[in-house]
């Protein structure tokens, strides 16, 4: 399967913030990450085969700096379908 864009819209919770951002930040070198509330807001387009190959690359390098780390994401790809993931697990796909 060839590799898609990606767009990410992701919501990052955990005990050290800084950490967290430097590893979104060497991950998404494009894609943008802000603190607001206590928690991370990262946004970015990445590409890959599968938005569930995107999300556990990224929440298992999150996870190897701090393991209570949360993460909200939802992965769009070009055909407009939205996954939307709670850590690991797909919760919704919602069809563009």
């Amino acid at each position: 399967m060839p590799d898609m864009g990606f767009r990410l819209n992701a919501r990052v919770n955990c005990n050290d913030l800084a950490a967290a951002k430097r590893v979104l930040e060497q991950l998404l070198p494009n894609g943008t990450v802000r603190e607001s509330e206590g928690e991370l807001l990262v946004e970015a387009e990445v590409a890959a085969a599968t938005a569930r190959d995107l999300n556990r690359t990224l929440l298992s390098a999150l996870r190897r700096v701090e393991k209570k780390t949360r993460l909200r994401a939802q992965w769009t790809s070009p055909d407009g379908t939205t996954e939307s993931f709670f850590d690991y697990a797909l919760k919704k796909v919602t069809k563009g």
